[in-house]
């Protein structure tokens, strides 16, 4: 008994088997020429024979010979018995000619197209129903159909995007600039040099109707104020959190944890200065910033250990003493000497970036909440502006503001009638360029997984995998970026490891070689013997070879003057072969993109229980 086994897998087993069409066309045509080969020849029998209707000279329905059997059958029995096996011999024929090509075909080489693999590029039915012929959402690239169009491909889900493109490779004026010219939502944008607030930010507030908001700390003039200490929920139970977040980004600004004894003393003296600060400042209105905090360690009036004694004595809440804010002062006066001044020495060199006078002041109050960039009465656009000198020390506070953001923006979930209620007025599209240099966001890995439902898409870029999964600055081997990101695109990349990479998400396919063997003389007419092998033969679709020698964007001088080729993959699709978009190459993009950013920017006075309202710096 034969074994038949199902043991295709993939996308070949979804595929349905198809009719003959070809088989049953041909039968229905042997059939009309069968009929018509009978209809002809009882025609001419009777040529001219006025009982059967007159003149039956000429060319006939084929059907016609099933309506004179009807009518004549009985009296003309034997003639339609002759015109019934002219038509038996066509078919006859027609069958003989078929056994004879089963036969042959059957003894054939037929190879296994999915023996070593399915994996093929996407077609425009593939990239139709993964809704990236779309006309809203972010830019992920192009593709250019069979009629050398090139299609922009969009993104409108709520699922993520990571990006491979190295540096200078496009990733800006074809992802980046064509994706914030067109997204009207909220955003947060990690903007090196202030480009992207250049070319952009005119278009958001004029055309999309959002409020721009440029925070530059390091800037004199310009920037949006915002005060981290704002965003503590003091007097809450969420107090003592919000604040150990906060003292955590400040002794941990490379993202490598806690690893060190004087890293995890320093983080809860933070904690309990903070929250000292917090209810002073409730309680007696002095300024709670930062740089405050800074002053408060570092004060020459007094000695630091009147500082530890205060924060255990004084009445925070009720006449009480606040239990964290105690300990820590405890904690410090318990300590021995040398011990204590190594504690405060580690804590004030993490607060060295707030003495400086322009940071300072930039981080002195706060023009803007972090719950109005979701549900401000407008969509609201922040972007986060840091110069590339001044990129490595501002890293620390980039990332405190970035994790506010998503915690803040991501910590509350109600349902009703078994669905998530919608608790945001706007969506907001996290556009970070160059993530895994801002460090380890342990929060950005652990909530790429949820933030969809509260309304983020993270829009994810790196320069290769490397960057990525380094363990001294990125996230790792055992990083669930990837994981979480529904579609990864990329450039032309630079790095081995990114190739191998981006090779394995294409697939493997299976290769069909037909290898001929022939003996005889070749003069002579016909060979005596050819026999055909076919051989299944698995290779990459995409080999990491190719990969690294797909066409990259040509340039004049440092100009991008002609695009590339690049890859879109797509979670549950084949991959696409895709082409880089320039917006400079489109008309609409040029014109929106010519719009003047504003000089100075927005401000959303929303603090404590301060009316909403707009004013200008």
């Amino acid at each position: 008994m034969k074994d038949v086994r199902n043991n295709k897998v993939g996308p070949q087993t979804q595929k349905k088997k198809k009719p003959n069409y070809k088989l049953m066309i041909l039968s229905l045509l042997v059939l009309v020429i069968s009929l018509s080969a009978s209809t002809q020849y009882f025609a001419s029998v009777f040529l001219y024979d006025p009982k059967l209707g007159g003149n039956f000279n000429g060319i006939y329905p084929p059907y016609s010979i099933l309506l004179w059997a009807s009518e004549w059958s009985g009296r003309y029995q034997a003639e339609f018995i002759d015109a019934g096996s002219v038509g038996l011999v066509f078919f006859a024929v027609f069958c003989f000619g078929l056994i004879i090509y089963k036969m042959a075909t059957a003894h054939s080489a037929k190879a296994e197209d999915f023996m070593h693999g399915s994996a093929r590029w996407s077609d425009k039915k593939d990239i139709k129903a993964s809704s990236l012929l779309s006309d809203l959402g972010v830019y992920v690239g192009g593709w250019i159909d069979k009629s050398g169009t090139l299609n922009y491909l969009r993104h409108n889900g709520a699922e993520h995007v990571l990006c491979y493109a190295p540096t200078r490779s496009g990733k800006g004026v074809g992802l980046v600039i064509p994706t914030l010219l067109s997204w009207t939502h909220s955003t947060v944008i990690t903007d090196l040099k202030g480009e992207l607030w250049a070319l952009t930010s005119g278009w958001r507030k004029k055309h999309a109707k959002n409020k721009v908001l440029k925070f530059e700390p390091a800037s004199s003039n310009g920037s949006v104020c915002f005060n981290p200490l704002d965003e503590i929920r003091i007097g809450t139970e969420y107090e003592v959190g919000d604040a150990q977040n906060l003292a955590t980004l400040i002794v941990d600004p490379d993202g490598k944890g806690l690893v060190d004894h004087w890293q995890k003393t320093a983080q809860p003296l933070l904690v309990g200065c903070i929250l000292h600060l917090l209810y002073k400042s409730k309680n007696e209105g002095v300024l709670a910033t930062l740089p405050e905090v800074d002053k408060m360690l570092s004060d020459p009036n007094r000695s630091i250990y009147e500082l530890y004694t205060e924060m255990t004595q004084y009445s925070h809440f009720n006449g009480e003493n606040h239990p964290v804010v105690g300990s820590a002062g405890r904690d410090q006066l318990d300590r021995p000497d040398e011990e204590s001044g190594s504690v405060l020495s580690t804590a004030k060199s993490y607060l060295s970036l707030f003495r400086d006078p322009i940071v300072a002041r930039n981080v002195s109050k706060s023009e803007f909440r972090i719950k109005d960039l979701m549900n401000y009465d407008d969509p609201v656009s922040l972007y986060i502006v840091t110069q590339p000198r001044d990129k490595a020390r501002l890293t620390p506070l980039v990332r405190i503001l970035i994790n506010m953001i998503i915690r803040l923006n991501a910590d509350d979930l109600t349902f009703k009638d078994g669905e998530a209620v919608k608790s945001y007025k706007h969506r907001m599209l996290m556009m970070l360029d160059e993530f895994p240099s801002l460090g380890k966001l342990d929060i950005l890995q652990d909530s790429l997984a949820f933030l969809a439902g509260y309304g983020i898409k993270c829009y994810l870029i790196c320069q290769d995998i490397n960057q990525l999964k380094s363990e001294k600055t990125g996230y790792g081997r055992d990083e669930q970026i990837t994981s979480n990101c529904h579609v990864q695109n990329a450039y032309p990349p630079n790095r081995l490891e990114t190739a191998q990479h981006l090779s394995k998400l294409t697939g493997v396919t299976t290769v069909v070689k037909e290898q001929k063997t022939t003996s005889g003389r070749r003069t002579s007419a016909l060979l005596s013997n050819v026999s055909v092998t076919m051989t299944e033969t698995a290779r990459p679709l995409l080999t990491e070879d190719e990969c690294m020698r797909m066409p990259a964007p040509k340039k004049d001088g440092d100009k991008i003057i002609e695009s590339g080729d690049m890859i879109i993959y797509v979670a549950g699709y084949p991959a696409i072969y895709g082409k880089q978009i320039l917006y400079f190459q489109d008309a609409t993009f040029m014109a929106r993109v010519k719009v003047s950013a504003p000089e100075i920017s927005d401000k959303l006075i929303n603090i404590h229980d301060t009316p909403k309202q707009e004013v200008s710096l």
